[in-house]
C-alpha cells in the first residue's frame, strides 16, 4: 500500500491515511488500490485484532475524489465508472461489517468523500476547533456524496433532517456534529490532541467489543420515519416541486440527490448503496458536473491561490484606508472594510453626508446583531472603525485611497487630484469605475503607476466579486497590492486589463442590450424575461435594467458617444440601445429608482412588480415569429461571445477570471461552469455552428472570428 500505513499496536489494526507528495489525502485510483488491499489484510488478521482506528497523518483528516480523474471522464465511461464506485464501498462495508469497532479520529477539516471515509466508523472523535468543517458539498460541484455518503447521512439523520447537509450541502463544525449524533466525542486543541484522541478511541473499542452500525441492527428505525410515513408521504409530491423551482430544472444533481434519498430508504441498505452509486456515475460523467468542478474548484483555487497576481511583490495588509463618496456604493464599501477590522476614512462633501453613508454600517450591524450574528460590542467596534469627514486631511496617511463617486470623468479627476496628496509614502490610488478606461482617469493622477481600477459590485456587502483593472501605466506592485486589499475583506478578485466597461460591465451590457433589441423587434416583453430566468440568470435583461437605471444607460452610452468624437471618431449605438434612450427620454421611464421603467412598482405594501402594459402598444408586434429556445441561446451566446472576444483583446488573461467573473460579475448560469466553460462544455464546433447561425439572423453580435476561435482553442484547460 503507498496511500494508507497499516501497523498493529498491540491488538489494535492502526490506518494511518497519507498521499505521498501531497498536502492532503485524496481518493485517487492508488488509494482506491491501497483500500482493497487494506480490507483484505483486516480481513486477514481478523482474529488477532479487537478494533480498528482510522487516522490521518496530514493537517486535515481527508479532502475528498481526486476531481481531475473525474474531469477527464465521458459519457461512455458510465458502466466502468459505476463499477470502480462499487467496488470501493465494498471495502468500506467489509470493515464496518467484520464485527471489530471501528473509531475515526479527526484531526482536521473531512468533506465531501472525506466525510464518508470518516463515516466508516462506528465512533467518531474530533478536535473542538472552529476552523474544523465536515459535510457533504458535493451538490456545489455537480455531484452526489455517492462513497455511501447518502445512504448513511439519510439513515443518521432521517430524510428531513439529512436534506440540508446532502440537497443544500451545508457545513458543519465539530461541536453541531455533536449535537447531531454525527461525532461523538470532542477533544481540546493543541499539541497532545492526537494522543488524546487515541485514548479515548482505545477505550471505547475496550468497552464496546461488539460495535455496529445502527442501519445494521434488527430494531432499527430511521428518524422521522420511512416515506410510507404519511407525514413524509404527503411532503414528498411537493418537494420535487419545490426543488424544480430553485434549479429551474437546470442542475441535475440536487434533483439526483433528493431521488436517492427517498429511493435508498425503501429498500436494505446494500441495495441503497447500489442505487446510490448508479445516479453517481451518470453525474461524475455528465457535462454539468464537469462545468461546476472545473470553475468552482479548480478556477476559484486558481484565483485564491494568487494566480492572477504578480509575483515577487511582498504582502500587502491594509490599515487605514479612504474611500471619496457617501453613497451606496462608498457605504458599502465601508462596511465591508470596517468588518474586517480596518480603519476606514468616509469622506463626502460634508460631514453630514459623510454620517449618512456611515449609519449605513449601522443599520447592516444591527441587521446582524438581530440574527444572532454579531454582538452589540462587535457592532460598536466595527462601526467606530469608521471615520465620517467632509474634510480631506482626515484622509492623511492612507495606504490606498478609493474614490467612489458619480460616473463623470471630471468629478473623478477632480476628487483624485484633491486626495492623492493625502496617501502616505508608498500609498495607492483606486477608482471604483464600472464603464469609464482607468488609463483616461489616471490623466488626472500625478502617480499613474499608482492608479488602478477596483470596480465592487453593488449591493457591497453581498456581492463577492470585485474586478480589479489593470491601466496603461499601473505598476505589477500597485495590481498586487489591489489583490491583496481584495482577499483582506473578504472579497473575490479578478484581475483585467484596460478598456471600455472593462470585462464585467462590457459583457453585462451585452445581456441587457440584446433583451432591449428583443423588445425592439417585436417580441414580447414576458417571452423575453422568462427566457432569462429560463436559461438560469438570476432575473431578465428588462428587470435588470430597471434595478441598474435605463438613465444610467443613456449616461453611459452619451459619454461614450462624447469619447469618441473627442477621438475623431463616431459611435454607433448597439441594437437596444436606441429603445432605451426613447424609454427614458420619450416615455419618461428612466428605471426603478425613478418610479418605473420596464416594470411598474406599486406602491402598495406586498404588492409585485409587473410588466408595464405600455410596452405592449408601443413594441409589441403579434406577425414577428419567435421561439423560446432561441431567445434563451441570444442571451447566453452573446455574453459567450463577448467574453471570448475579450479574452482575445487581452482584457481577460485567463480563462478563470472568465468563468468566476462572469458567474459572480454578471450572473451567468452557474449550471454552465462560467461563460468560457459554456463553450468548452459544448465543444467548440458545435458552438462556433451555433453562433454563425445567429449571427445570420440577430447580427455581427453573434459573429465568431477565426482568430477568436483560435484564442479560444489555446485556452481550452486540459486536466
Amino acid at each position: 500500500m503507498q496511500n494508507i500505513r497499516y501497523a498493529l499496536d498491540g491488538r489494535i489494526a492502526v490506518v494511518t491515511f497519507d498521499e505521498p507528495n501531497s498536502p492532503v489525502n485524496t481518493m485517487c485510483l492508488q488509494w482506491q488500490d491501497d483500500m482493497v488491499a487494506l480490507a483484505e489484510r483486516i480481513v486477514q488478521d481478523k482474529d488477532a485484532i479487537d478494533g480498528i482506528v482510522l487516522e490521518s497523518a496530514k493537517s486535515t483528516f481527508f479532502a475528498g475524489a481526486d476531481l481531475k480523474a473525474t474531469m477527464r471522464l465521458k459519457a461512455s465511461d458510465a458502466p466502468t465508472v459505476f463499477a470502480g464506485i462499487e467496488r470501493m464501498k465494498k471495502t468500506f462495508r467489509t470493515i464496518e461489517t467484520l464485527g471489530k469497532p471501528v473509531v475515526s479520529c479527526l484531526n482536521g477539516t473531512a468533506l465531501g468523500g472525506g466525510w464518508e471515509v470518516a463515516l466508516i466508523a462506528h465512533h467518531r472523535i474530533a478536535i473542538e476547533d472552529r476552523k474544523i468543517q465536515f459535510g457533504m458539498p458535493e451538490v456545489s460541484l455537480g455531484l452526489l456524496p455517492g462513497a455511501t455518503g447518502v445512504t448513511k447521512m439519510t439513515r443518521h439523520l432521517g430524510l428531513l433532517g439529512a436534506q440540508p447537509f446532502l440537497v443544500e450541502g451545508k457545513l458543519f463544525g465539530p461541536a453541531q456534529a455533536l449535537e447531531m449524533g454525527l461525532v461523538h466525542a470532542l477533544v481540546a486543541p493543541g499539541p497532545d490532541a492526537a494522543a488524546a484522541m487515541r485514548a479515548q478511541a482505545l477505550a471505547w473499542i475496550a468497552a464496546n467489543p461488539g460495535a455496529h452500525h445502527p442501519w445494521d441492527s434488527k430494531d432499527y428505525k430511521v428518524p422521522g420515519g420511512l416515506p410510507s410515513n404519511p407525514k413524509i408521504a404527503n411532503m414528498l409530491p411537493v418537494a420535487p416541486a419545490m426543488l424544480k423551482k430553485q434549479t429551474r430544472g437546470l442542475y441535475p444533481a440536487p434533483e439526483a440527490i433528493l431521488a436517492c434519498m427517498v429511493e435508498g430508504l425503501q429498500v436494505d441498505v446494500d441495495t441503497a448503496f447500489r442505487i446510490e452509486s448508479r445516479y453517481l456515475a451518470k453525474l461524475m460523467t455528465g457535462i454539468n458536473a464537469h462545468a461546476m468542478i472545473n470553475t468552482f474548484f479548480f478556477n476559484m483555487n486558481a484565483i485564491k491561490s494568487g494566480r492572477s497576481r504578480p509575483a515577487d511583490v511582498p504582502r500587502f495588509t491594509p490599515k487605514k484606508v479612504g474611500i471619496l463618496g457617501a453613497g451606496l456604493m462608498g457605504a458599502g464599501i465601508a462596511y465591508v472594510q470596517a468588518r474586517k477590522g480596518i480603519a476606514t476614512v468616509l469622506k463626502d462633501v460634508s460631514q453630514e453626508k459623510a454620517l449618512q453613508g456611515k449609519a449605513y454600517s449601522s443599520k447592516l450591524g444591527q441587521a446582524m446583531v438581530d440574527k444572532g450574528r454579531m454582538t452589540l460590542p462587535a457592532m460598536a467596534h466595527m462601526v467606530d472603525l469608521i471615520h465620517a469627514t467632509g474634510d480631506v486631511a482626515d484622509l492623511k496617511d492612507c495606504d490606498l485611497i478609493i474614490e467612489a463617486v458619480f460616473e463623470n470623468r471630471e468629478l473623478k479627476a477632480r476628487v483624485t487630484q484633491e486626495a492623492e496628496p493625502m496617501l502616505r509614502e508608498g500609498g495607492f490610488f483606486a477608482s471604483n469605475t464600472s464603464t469609464l478606461p482607468i488609463s483616461g482617469l489616471a490623466q488626472a493622477s500625478a502617480a499613474p503607476g499608482k492608479f488602478v481600477g477596483i470596480h465592487f459590485f453593488s449591493p457591497v456587502d453581498k456581492m463577492q466579486l470585485v474586478e480589479i483593472i489593470r491601466g496603461a501605466q499601473t505598476d505589477a506592485a500597485t495590481i498586487a497590492h489591489a489583490f491583496d486589499y481584495v482577499q483582506a475583506i473578504g472579497k473575490v478578485p479578478i484581475v483585467v486589463n484596460d478598456s471600455r466597461g472593462f470585462f464585467t460591465s462590457r459583457v453585462f451590457g451585452t445581456f441587457v442590450m440584446e433583451g432591449a433589441a428583443m423588445l425592439g423587434e417585436g417580441i414580447p416583453a414576458a417571452a423575453i424575461e422568462n427566457a432569462g430566468m429560463q436559461c438560469g440568470m438570476p432575473v431578465g435583461p428588462l428587470a435588470v435594467l430597471d434595478e441598474t437605471a435605463l438613465s444610467l444607460s443613456v449616461h453611459v452610452m452619451e459619454q461614450t458617444m462624447a469619447d469618441f468624437a473627442a477621438e475623431g471618431k463616431t459611435y454607433v449605438p448597439r441594437p437596444g440601445e436606441a429603445l432605451v434612450a426613447e424609454m427614458v427620454k420619450q416615455h419618461a421611464r428612466p428605471g426603478r429608482a425613478g418610479g418605473g421603467g420596464f416594470y411598474e412598482y406599486p406602491a402598495e405594501k406586498g404588492a409585485k412588480k409587473f410588466l408595464w402594459p405600455g410596452l405592449k402598444a408601443l413594441y409589441e408586434k403579434p406577425a414577428v415569429a419567435w421561439d423560446i429556445q432561441t431567445l434563451k441561446d441570444r442571451l447566453l451566446y452573446r455574453q459567450a461571445v463577448e467574453t471570448a472576444r475579450c479574452l482575445h483583446e487581452g482584457v481577460l488573461t485567463s480563462v478563470h477570471d472568465a468563468n468566476i467573473g462572469s458567474i459572480m460579475g454578471i450572473g451567468f448560469p452557474a449550471w454552465t461552469g462560467g461563460a468560457m466553460q459554456f463553450i468548452y462544455g459544448m465543444g467548440l464546433p458545435a458552438f462556433a455552428a451555433r453562433c454563425a447561425s445567429l449571427a445570420a439572423a440577430h447580427g455581427d453580435g453573434f459573429a465568431l472570428s477565426d482568430e477568436v476561435q483560435a484564442t479560444i482553442a489555446k485556452f481550452q484547460p486540459v486536466y
